[in-house]
């Protein structure tokens, strides 16, 4: 059953302040299908700032916040239909919690971007607080899982087109902190680098968290063991800006995971394979539109997205496909799935009516937990040297 477009889904943001890349990016996503606008905001810890934010976005002042405790207060007391539907939480990892926890508690449904919260802990207990009160919804923004291809990729793997998976490599090189850029005035870079805002990893945090979670999406399988190296490459960093983790999965396939953050000369290079006995599917981030298939006999079939063999092969990938082929599609399409899949689901729960399966298939608490049991597993591996189970 298609959702009602009522009226549009009133949105308010915590973090996202001028010059933030993923605020910036959430906003454009949230309001890509036409049924989000944004009314509301703390946009900065800092007063100014988020007003100034307000101003650049044609905000009514009176719904500029200074800070998300004073944003839930004000807007609790508007009417039914003026008040935020939900809340989008963009800030630096360590405030990812507690607003989160406060807009659940008073009553909002909750989109977060990753990872899910600052420790394992607080991960914990958001996943307790969701699922005692079914009737928000919580989404997460692991914005690969958007792609139509990564949707076809999963599906053929449910198909059984691969047999029994054998192995998984995912890797996420990237080149942009091969400088110390967190010491020349880099924002994205200053707080990502720092322990106390980003948490116990640095790049296997930020970047690892989306290969892990994309090889679990991909297989349906589940990481039991790894064994990891991480280490501070530039001199100076407290965390990890490279890493690399041998994978056991459940079912018994292996797997190889590298994210790094000093790649040289490398942009947003996320790339999967995925092996099985009759095959393997190959995924790059960079060139999104195509899902290659090699068979044993080496031959190669490109899935490419929009044409005509997708539907049946993949509603996911056809749903989450909007113009036709030729036309490319990528990263702000792919949170805008995830966008719109959540706020259809909030429709859906606002009316009284089951969500179909397609509008439930985006990242939520769960995902979140995984990520932080994998930073976790990760960074005592790495600091064991040895192979470690799964931290539960």
């Amino acid at each position: 059953m298609t959702a009602t477009l009522d009226r549009k889904l009133k949105m308010g943001m915590v973090g996202g302040g001028p010059g933030s890349f993923i605020g910036d990016v959430h906003l454009k996503a949230a309001q890509f299908d036409g049924g989000v606008e944004i009314v509301a905001g703390a946009f900065s810890s800092t007063r100014a700032k988020s007003e100034e934010r307000g101003r650049q976005l044609y905000l009514n002042p009176a719904r500029v916040y200074g800070s998300h405790e004073e944003m839930i207060e004000k807007e609790r007391r508007l009417p039914d239909g003026e008040r935020i539907d939900f809340v989008t939480i963009v800030t630096p990892n360590h405030l990812h919690y507690p607003a989160a926890r406060d807009f659940l508690n008073a009553g909002f449904h909750v989109v977060c971007d990753k990872p899910m919260t600052f420790t394992l802990a607080e991960a914990r207990a958001l996943q307790e607080r969701v699922h005692r009160k079914s009737t928000q919804v919580f989404a997460l923004t692991h914005n690969y899982t958007g792609y139509p291809m990564v949707k076809l990729a999963r599906d053929l793997v449910r198909q059984k087109r691969l047999g029994r998976i054998l192995k998984v490599v995912a890797q996420y090189p990237q080149g942009w902190l091969i400088e110390r850029i967190e010491k020349k005035g880099s924002k994205q870079a200053e707080w990502r680098t720092d322990p106390k805002r980003s948490g116990k990893a640095g790049s296997m945090g930020d970047i690892g968290t989306h290969a892990a979670n994309l090889a679990e999406y991909i297989t349906g399988l589940r990481i039991t063991e790894l064994c990891a190296d991480i280490a501070a490459m530039i001199a100076g960093r407290q965390l990890d800006d490279d890493g690399n983790c041998l994978l056991r999965f459940d079912g018994g396939a292996r797997g190889v995971l590298i994210a790094s953050q000093v790649s040289a000369g490398e942009l947003n290079g996320l790339r999967i394979r995925v092996y099985g006995e009759q095959g393997h599917l190959h995924w790059r981030q960079e060139t999104p539109e195509t899902l290659d298939f090699a068979a044993c006999d080496g031959c190669v079939t490109s899935y490419r997205r929009g044409t005509a063999a997708i539907p049946a092969l993949s509603k996911a990938a056809a749903a989450a496909t909007r113009i036709p082929f030729g036309h490319p599609e990528g990263f702000y399409e792919a949170f805008a799935t995830i966008y719109k899949n959540a706020t259809d689901t909030m429709r859906a729960k606002r009316e009284g009516r089951k969500p179909s399966d397609l509008n439930l298939d985006f990242p939520g608490v769960d995902d979140g937990v995984r990520g932080m049991e994998f930073i976790e597993t990760v960074v005592k591996s790495s600091r064991l040297g040895k192979w470690i189970s799964w931290v539960k």
